[in-house]
């Protein structure tokens, strides 16, 4: 492996790991790296998945560090998302890109035009929900989340916070350090799948974690700092530049040259 290789693939890393854990749809990034060196889709998909579950490691030892939130506070809505991740990594062989590029995208136009709808609820939360116990409107929510995350990842993490805000009562910042619990989880048993169908790089993937546990740290050190006004506008920068380029209206590749 060439070190320029090594460079981009660590570069990527850091680039999706701060994006996935200040926001979501980093894998947009990653996924657009790992094709360009010809990693077909699926492969490409599953080896994505170690990155993944480095960043989110690192990424909820750090907020965890922080006295963001405790490990109680998401398990409860990681088992459904874990049963739903395994189902779907299953079903991720044959996938219609084109229609379910659209189908995400107006999806995550959808979650933008909440935030703004409702922005108080994402800024301070709901403690009414949030003492609650997950009832079982939660738990299909999650174990669709799960579902999709385990398929494909792009744009999971915003998901995950829209469930975790509005159906939990969590602010945007302890939702944000919740994500990432659920994600490690979910993707430990994700990459077990495509670990067993061969479909794994671990060069690549390994030296892309790399950069994906750096972006972490660093973004999940600006969630704490900076609170849940600044990732909100995070969130909907991103979301927007994610949904154009699944729209087709843009190209990311381009935009970083890659």
């Amino acid at each position: 492996m060439t070190w320029y290789l090594i460079v981009l693939l660590i570069i990527s890393g850091i680039l999706t790991g701060f994006i996935n854990t200040l926001a979501g749809g980093g894998s947009v990034i990653s996924l657009s790296v790992f094709m360009m060196l010809g990693l077909p889709p699926q492969i490409a998909n599953g080896t994505n998945r170690i990155g993944i579950l480095f960043q989110t490691l690192f990424a909820s030892g750090s907020f965890r560090h922080y006295k963001v939130f405790s490990l109680n506070e998401g398990t409860k809505l990681a088992i459904p998302a874990v049963i739903g991740s395994i189902i779907g990594a299953q079903l991720a062989v044959d996938i219609n890109k084109e229609v379910f590029n659209y189908v995400i995208a107006f999806l995550l136009l959808f979650i933008m035009v909440m935030m703004f709808i409702k922005p108080a609820q994402w800024i301070k939360g709901n403690e009414n929900l949030a003492v609650k116990k997950p009832g079982w409107v939660q738990m299909l929510v999650f174990f669709g989340i799960g579902f999709y995350g385990g398929f494909i990842q792009v744009g999971v993490g915003y998901f995950l916070i829209a469930g975790i805000v509005l159906g939990a009562g969590y602010n945007l910042v302890k939702a944000n350090a919740i994500k990432g619990w659920i994600m490690l989880l979910f993707t430990a048993f994700a990459l077990i799948i495509f670990v067993i169908n061969k479909q794994v790089i671990w060069s690549y993937g390994l030296i892309h974690a790399i950069g994906n546990v750096v972006g972490a740290l660093v973004g999940s050190r600006l969630a704490v700092k900076k609170g849940t006004e600044f990732v909100r506008w995070v969130i909907v920068i991103f979301t927007v530049i994610t949904a154009a380029d699944l729209f087709g209206m843009i190209n990311l590749k381009n935009w970083l040259h890659i």
